[in-house]
């Protein structure tokens, strides 16, 4: 027998597919503007990110799990439950060199809780690129590749090309594209050379 307030709302949709529309809605939003960097690491602002949470799921939980110790080191654990499913993130407590922390104090165990929430709710898809290394949403990623290419593709002297490749090889050596990149700057150098 049917719920009645199913009746009078329609039929619901399965939690399953809310799940998969939001982390996919959720998975688009560009949050480089929120990352923090120290060195060379980049986090999520966990203020932020629960802000973004809790407006797309008022009744989104977290919980912190008993961390675990590995020899003098920690490792801190955290339960995301948005959208009617529970995910859960690790994370080591870590110095600004992404190194574990012998003896961490209790500062340094509350950084890492708020980074692991941060990466817990990324999970859900807000932010999910940072953790992957990336600096940009797939649908962006394309869109900094074709505007490297289009550089290189418009230079009109040897100098020229190797003042806009050099940028670019920066931002794209350790991403699949940079063969692709590499392939325009080949092909533009050679028909450059051969107009001379």
């Amino acid at each position: 027998m049917q719920h009645i307030g199913n009746l009078l709302r329609g039929t619901p949709v399965p939690i399953r597919k809310v799940e998969n529309m939001k982390f996919a809605e959720l998975n688009k939003i560009n949050v480089n503007s929120k990352i923090e960097k120290k060195n060379n690491l980049s986090y999520l602002s966990w203020a932020w990110a629960v802000e973004q949470l809790l407006l797309n799921d008022p009744t989104a939980t977290w919980e912190y799990k008993p961390h675990q110790m590995w020899n003098e080191t920690v490792m801190v654990f955290c339960e995301v439950k948005a959208f009617g499913v529970s995910r859960t993130a690790q994370l080591p407590v870590m110095d600004h060199r992404n190194k574990a922390i012998s003896n961490p104090d209790s500062f340094q165990v509350n950084t890492a809780m708020q980074r692991c929430l941060a990466k817990a709710i990324a999970l859900h898809g807000l932010g999910l690129y940072i953790y992957a290394g990336e600096d940009l949403p797939s649908e962006e990623k394309v869109d900094e590749l074709e505007a490297y290419k289009a550089k290189l593709e418009s230079a009109e002297s040897l100098d020229a090309l190797k003042a806009e490749f050099s940028p670019a090889y920066k931002a794209m050596k350790d991403k699949p594209e940079i063969k692709e990149l590499v392939g325009v700057y080949e092909a533009k150098k050679k028909a450059l050379t051969e107009v001379k």
